[in-house]
């Protein structure tokens, strides 16, 4: 198992902090700088050159019309729960192949070089059960929670609210699901497993990187790609 060949893309959450907006079409469907959130996320994976599967939920039947205009990306909707993104992730596995995966929100906005081509410049299967791709505080947009994880001098994580910020781009080895029973968990679940064996590694991100969760943060995004549109 080598790198990734399929990207999975995180699209079936409510989006409650965006508040009125997403009582008529779901967060993905939000339009940052003219163009749907779920469209930068997509966008992304078409230019690493991998498969996309995108999972949905609420209003899947807007996303799948949406969806419509790319024939090439897969769409698994959840019901009747959602499952989180471990859960999401685990369902997803017959689809996404045997082979290390990508993971990425969609509710993210980037300027700088491609997150994915980031992630697989770093990526060592044989040694990282997973690689995430990190940010400092000072190169976030609309980030207002705490850091993340720390990187010691070979790369490795461990938690540290002091630290970086995932940015919710990673590549996985995904067969420590198969020791999750629940079917809705958080990926941080699969994450426990590895860090203290110190399987989890982390690469930091070159560029800008934003957070597009409450309806501020739009505005803020569209802000960062006009300023640093080629970092």
């Amino acid at each position: 198992m080598g790198d990734p060949t399929s990207a999975m893309v995180f699209a079936a959450g409510f989006g409650t902090r965006m508040g009125a907006l997403t009582q008529s079409r779901p967060k993905p469907l939000i339009e940052v700088a003219g163009r749907a959130l779920l469209d930068h996320a997509l966008d992304v994976v078409r230019d690493a050159e991998v498969r996309a599967v995108v999972n949905a939920h609420y209003k899947s039947d807007m996303v799948a019309a949406h969806l419509n205009t790319r024939p090439n990306v897969e769409l698994l909707v959840e019901t009747p729960d959602i499952l989180d993104t471990g859960g999401g992730l685990k369902a997803a596995l017959p689809h996404l192949g045997s082979d290390p995966v990508f993971t990425l929100n969609s509710d993210a906005v980037w300027a700088g070089p491609n997150p994915l081509d980031c992630l697989r410049n770093a990526w060592q299967p044989e040694r990282m059960g997973a690689l995430l791709l990190l940010v400092p505080l000072a190169r976030t947009v609309g980030y207002t929670r705490a850091g993340n994880f720390a990187v010691d001098n070979e790369g490795r994580l461990t938690r540290d609210t002091n630290g970086l910020v995932y940015t919710g781009a990673q590549i996985l080895h995904t067969d420590g699901l198969a020791q999750i029973t629940e079917t809705q968990f958080s990926l941080n679940r699969l994450w426990d497993q590895m860090l203290p064996s110190k399987q989890v590694y982390g690469v930091e991100y070159s560029g800008y990187w934003a957070d597009v969760g409450t309806p501020e943060g739009i505005k803020l995004a569209e802000d960062m790609i006009e300023k640093h549109p080629h970092v």
